[in-house]
């Protein structure tokens, strides 16, 4: 196994995988947008049918649509967000992410939810269930005043209602100093000779016209939802297209994800709740739960709760709201592995206080430690290629007869006790590893806008003056130089000469941060290769 086979492999193995990717998003199945006004889609306001959860009682499931017409806006500023409330159904129909800029420098800030219509995206939660507010149209909550600013630790957003039925609610969301939680809570008193049953329901809905990422960017954007059985779990558009989730589950969470921000609603972790989504006019995509039934006896007081998410994937924060809400920082099926790598990645970062020289000493680290697998592979490839006039005279003497050759071939390989699979399994070994780093530095959302050095002045971003892809490619030819071309094919010579730049043209497109630490992976390798094959020369052996 050379080292030009070993460029090959890696760069076919990672633009493969994105391929793949690339191709669940432009064959998979897609939305269809059907004519519909922004007036429309922005107004309409459809909760869960008793079909789209998992059966309890068909009376507490039993809901209608309506519109948010009637209601008016509030706002609510905290240090953390800035929210927009409708009082018709107490929903969020905008957030914006008051320390999160649109783009590095920007006075515009990144929007989260947002009401408009092929963007729509919205927060939205009620009490349906036999005697509920929202079970026969949303309510319309009246407050106080139309805006709140926190001053101090916290603040108490209040909407109030009374019901023709005798409930008297209030519906409080709780805001506190730098957090993007909020903690959502109905306070219900029946002042009825009766006993009243209401269940809560929160839901997410979002367009799905919006498309996020590329084939070199593979960012989600969609679904996704925990339950006991599973701490997490991706549920896409082109799923909820298909069918309806309907899960029964002890705790759990229902999300919508993106590229570095998560929305989340969290029920009551101690109870029973029910999993569900739908698409709504082909355009629009919903999940959330419905809670538990609860019954207020007569003249009795109760408190029903739950936590609204909007904000940032920060998995330490993510993991102390609910189980596997931080797994929406998504490194894929090398979890494992990335967790561990940017839990270190962190640690540097604590030490030397930028994120660009963390990298770069995280790089050296893992190569290093990958220093032995590194030198099996290059002594592997000079062992191979000390065979090579010996294979060249098995070819003339065999020919065509392509049995004959192989038995030779091994038999030479038996005797001079080289192993052919030698340089290419030390090299899959180090792929998981490169994978899982990948991933850390695409989802982690401390990257964003995080200033490196010089010119790199946000390592999520492309290099702007592409000095970096320039480099690497510059790393990958000298690691392709190292070695002597010894493929006789043309074909595979030109393929060989070519990868560099292909591979440079990716880099262009990468984000700083990505490119950044290949081109130091590549650095290092040079460093360690001369190494290697300095000591295999003191010790007579032939690496040319």
């Amino acid at each position: 196994m050379e080292s030009q086979r070993s460029f090959l492999l890696i760069g076919l193995a990672m633009v493969g995988f994105l391929l793949w990717q690339q191709w669940q998003l432009d064959y998979g199945p897609q939305p269809v947008a059907p004519i519909t006004t922004s007036a429309q889609l922005s107004t309409e306001l459809d909760m869960p049918s008793s079909e789209d959860v998992p059966a309890a009682s068909s009376d507490n499931q039993r809901l209608i649509n309506s519109t948010t017409r009637g209601g008016k806006i509030i706002s609510v500023v905290t240090d953390t967000l800035i929210l927009s409330i409708d009082t018709k159904g107490g929903d969020v129909v905008s957030a914006n992410l008051a320390k999160f800029p649109l783009e590095e420098d920007s006075d515009e800030l990144y929007s989260l939810l947002k009401p408009s219509g092929d963007k729509l995206f919205i927060a939205q939660s009620g009490l349906i269930g036999r005697d509920g507010t929202d079970s026969k149209g949303r309510p319309t909550y009246t407050v106080v005043k139309d805006s709140y600013v926190l001053e101090g630790a916290s603040l108490t957003v209040p909407l109030t209602l009374v019901t023709p039925g005798g409930l008297e609610v209030t519906k409080s969301f709780i805001f506190n100093r730098g957090s993007h939680k909020i903690d959502v809570t109905y306070d219900i008193k029946n002042n009825t000779s009766d006993p009243k049953q209401v269940q809560q329901f929160a839901q997410l809905k979002q367009s799905m016209l919006e498309q996020e990422g590329s084939m070199f960017m593979p960012i989600y954007r969609g679904g996704a939802y925990s339950t006991e059985d599973d701490r997490y779990q991706k549920y896409p558009f082109d799923d909820m297209v298909d069918s309806n989730l309907k899960k029964t589950t002890a705790a759990g969470w229902a999300a919508m994800i993106e590229h570095y921000f998560v929305s989340a609603w969290v029920p009551p972790q101690d109870q029973k709740n029910n999993l569900f989504s739908r698409v709504l006019q082909q355009t629009n995509g919903v999940i959330g739960y419905t809670g538990q039934s609860v019954t207020i006896e007569a003249g009795k007081t109760a408190q029903i709760n739950s936590i609204l998410y909007l904000g940032p994937k920060d998995q330490d924060t993510l993991a102390g709201i609910a189980n596997g809400l931080d797994l929406t920082v998504d490194y894929g099926f090398l979890w494992m592995i990335s967790q561990p790598l940017f839990t270190f990645l962190q640690f540097i970062h604590t030490l030397v206080g930028n994120w660009g020289f963390a990298i770069i000493l995280i790089t050296i680290v893992v190569k290093g430690a990958m220093y032995p697998l590194t030198k099996k592979q290059y002594e592997s490839m000079a062992k191979m290629r000390a065979l090579k006039p010996k294979m060249d005279a098995l070819k003339e003497r065999f020919g065509d007869d392509k049995q004959k050759m192989q038995q030779a071939m091994m038999e030479m390989y038996k005797k001079d006790k080289v192993n052919p699979m030698g340089g290419c399994f030390p090299l899959l070994l180090q792929m998981p590893i490169f994978l899982a780093l990948y991933w850390v530095l695409l989802e982690s959302v401390e990257l964003r806008h995080a200033d490196f050095i010089f010119w790199i002045t946000d390592l999520s971003a492309k290099d702007p003056f592409f000095v970096l892809p320039v480099l690497t490619g510059i790393s990958m030819y000298l690691l392709q130089k190292l070695q002597p071309m010894t493929m006789t094919d043309p074909m595979q010579q030109k393929i060989m000469q070519f990868m560099p730049v292909a591979m440079s043209l990716f880099f262009f497109i990468f984000p700083a941060g990505l490119v950044l630490y290949w081109l130091i992976s590549n650095v290092i390798t040079l460093v360690q290769a001369k190494i290697i094959y300095a000591s295999m020369e003191k010790r007579g052996l032939k690496t040319k």
